[in-house]
C-alpha cells in the first residue's frame, strides 16, 4: 500500500482543511484523532476517494509514513500537544519531524524544540492563518524550529500556502526554535489591533454621524480601493450589508461581547517582557475584556453621565478623516507589531527577515492587505530599520494624515465615545516625537521615595546621583537596575 508523505493528528476543522488541501494538491496523507469516529467520519465523508488514509492509532499512523516521518499535530495548545509528543517519540526514528500546527505560546515551542531535538527528532512549531477558509485554499504559514527539518517540510507548505500574484509562497522559513510561532503571535497582535481600530471607526460612525449599516457598507466598499485596501476591510464591508431572515442588518442584532483565544494577551505580555511598549495592541485586549463586562457596563450605563454625541461639520469631509486617522492607526499598529520582533530576534538571537515576513502575510492571513507590500518596500530600502515610523514612506503618510488623526480623536473623546486604541496610537507617535517627555519628574520620584538615583543632563551618560531630598534620608542609594 502507498505510504503516506504526511500524517495529521486532530480532525477539528483546521485539521479536517488542512488535510483537503493537501490531497488536493497531489500529497497523500495519512490522519489520526484521539475520538476515533471522527476519522471513520471523516473518511467515509469529505475525503472519500482522496489520497486520505484513516488510522485509528498512534502507531498505525507512523507506519503507513514515508521516511523522514513528518507527523502534524492539529490539536489544542497546551499539554494535549506535549502528551502527543510523548506519545510520538516512541515510535519515530532519528531525523523523523514532529509538527505543531497550532497556535501554541512560542515558550513551549523553544523547549518542546530542545525536548524532541533531544530525543534524536527534529521538531517544528509552524503558525499558520487564514481561518477554515485558508486552511482549505491556500493559508499563510509561518514555520520555525529545526532548521534541518524545513527541506523536508517545503515542498508541501509552499505547495499547500497561498499564492501572491506573482506566484509566492505565503510560506518562507521563519527561524530557530519559536520563531514560527512568535511571529504568527505577533500577527494575531496586529490582527487585534487591525480589527480594534475598525470598530472604533464603526462606532463614531454609528454614534457621531448616525449612519446606518447600509451607509457604512458603502463607505467601507469604497475605502478598500484605497490604501487600506485589505482582507478586513473587505469583510467589514460585506458584515454591514448582510441582512437578518426579517430584512434588517443583522449586525444591529450581535451582541457586543468579545471572545478571545489569548495570542493577543500573550503579544502584549511579550511585549512587557521586552520592554517595548505595544501600546495600541495592548489596548485592543483590553477593549476586549471590557466588552466581556456587558452586564457592569449596562449598569454603569444608568449612573454614569456623559455628553451626547452631536456632529456639527461637513459629513463627507469628516468621513475622510475617518479614512486617515484609521490608516495613521494601522502604521502605528505594524510598526509596534515589527518593534517587538525587532527587540525579540535580538534577544533570542532569531535573525527575523522582516520584509520577508511582510511577504507571507500578503495573502492567505487574516491581516492581508496592500499595505504589507509596503513595509516590505521599506526593509528592502533599509534592511536594519528599527522602526517602520522612520522609513520615508511611512513617516510622510503620519505626517499627511495626522490633522485629521488628531480632529476624530478629540471629536471622539469630547462626545463621550471611547477610542482607546485610536487615541493611544496617536500618544505613542507624539510620545515617540518628543524629545524631551517627563520622565524626568518620575525619575526624581522614584529618587526621592526609594533612592532609585537618576542621570543628569549635564552630566556623562551612565552616570547616576542620589539626592537627600528631606535632609533626613542619608547618602545611601538603591542599585540601579531595569526589571
Amino acid at each position: 500500500m502507498e505510504k503516506a508523505d504526511i500524517g495529521l493528528i486532530g480532525l477539528a476543522v483546521m485539521g479536517e482543511n488542512l488535510v483537503m488541501n493537501m490531497a488536493s494538491k497531489g500529497f497523500t496523507v495519512a490522519v489520526y484523532n484521539r475520538s476515533t469516529e471522527k476519522v471513520t467520519r471523516f473518511i467515509e465523508g469529505r475525503a472519500k476517494g482522496k489520497s486520505i488514509i484513516g488510522t485509528y492509532s498512534i502507531e498505525e499512523l507512523v507506519s503507513k509514513l514515508k521516511r523522514p516521518r513528518r507527523v502534524m499535530l492539529m490539536v489544542k495548545a497546551g499539554m494535549p500537544v506535549d502528551s502527543l509528543i510523548d506519545e510520538l517519540i516512541p515510535y519515530l526514528e532519528k531525523g523523523d519531524i514532529i509538527i505543531d500546527g497550532g497556535n501554541s505560546n512560542y515558550m513551549d515551542t523553544i523547549c518542546r524544540t530542545k525536548y524532541v531535538e533531544k530525543n534524536g527528532l527534529l521538531y517544528i512549531g509552524t503558525g499558520i492563518s487564514g481561518g477554515e477558509e485558508g486552511a482549505l485554499k491556500g493559508p499563510s504559514i509561518m514555520p520555525g524550529g529545526s532548521a534541518e527539518a524545513w527541506p523536508h517540510v517545503k515542498p508541501i507548505f509552499q505547495t499547500i500556502a497561498a499564492k501572491v500574484d506573482d506566484g509566492s509562497p505565503c510560506c518562507e522559513w521563519v527561524g530557530e526554535d519559536g520563531a514560527g510561532h512568535f511571529v504568527k503571535m505577533v500577527h494575531n497582535g496586529i490582527e487585534y489591533g487591525d480589527m480594534q481600530i475598525i470598530c472604533e471607526v464603526y462606532h463614531i460612525m454609528k454614534l457621531l454621524l448616525g449612519m446606518t449599516p447600509g451607509e457604512m457598507h458603502e463607505v467601507f466598499g469604497e475605502w478598500n480601493k484605497t490604501e487600506l485596501n485589505s482582507y478586513l476591510i473587505e469583510i467589514t464591508r460585506d458584515i454591514l450589508a448582510f441582512k437578518d431572515e426579517d430584512g434588517k442588518p443583522l449586525i444591529d442584532k450581535i451582541l457586543d461581547t468579545a471572545g478571545q483565544k489569548g495570542t493577543g494577551k500573550w503579544t502584549a505580555i511579550s511585549a512587557l517582557d521586552e520592554g517595548v511598549p505595544l501600546t495600541l495592541i495592548s489596548e485592543a485586549v483590553q477593549a476586549r475584556f471590557l466588552s466581556a463586562m456587558k452586564e457592569e457596563r449596562v449598569r454603569a450605563s444608568k449612573v454614569l453621565t456623559g455628553p451626547i454625541p452631536k456632529f456639527e461639520g461637513d459629513r463627507s469631509s469628516f468621513i475622510e478623516d475617518l479614512r486617515k486617522a484609521l490608516y495613521a492607526s494601522k502604521i502605528i499598529s505594524y510598526a509596534q507589531g515589527y518593534a517587538l520582533m525587532h527587540s525579540a530576534s535580538k534577544t533570542y538571537g532569531w535573525n527575523l527577515n522582516y520584509g520577508g515576513i511582510a511577504l507571507i502575510w500578503r495573502g492567505g492571513c487574516i491581516i492581508r492587505s496592500a499595505f504589507l507590500e509596503r513595509i516590505k518596500e521599506a526593509y528592502d530600502r533599509n534592511p536594519q530599520l528599527t522602526n517602520l515610523i522612520f522609513d520615508p514612506f511611512f513617516s510622510d503618510k503620519l505626517k499627511s494624515c495626522q490633522q485629521s488623526w488628531r480632529k476624530v480623536t478629540v471629536l471622539a473623546l469630547a462626545n463621550g465615545i471611547p477610542v482607546p486604541a485610536l487615541s493611544s496610537a496617536l500618544c505613542y507617535y507624539d510620545g515617540l516625537r518628543s524629545e524631551n517627555l517627563p520622565a524626568n519628574l518620575l525619575q526624581a520620584q522614584r529618587d526621592y521615595f526609594g533612592a532609585h538615583t537618576y542621570e543628569r543632563v549635564d552630566r556623562s551618560s551612565g552616570e547616576f546621583f542620589h539626592t537627600n531630598w528631606t535632609g533626613e534620608g542619608g547618602d545611601t542609594a538603591a542599585s540601579t537596575y531595569n526589571a
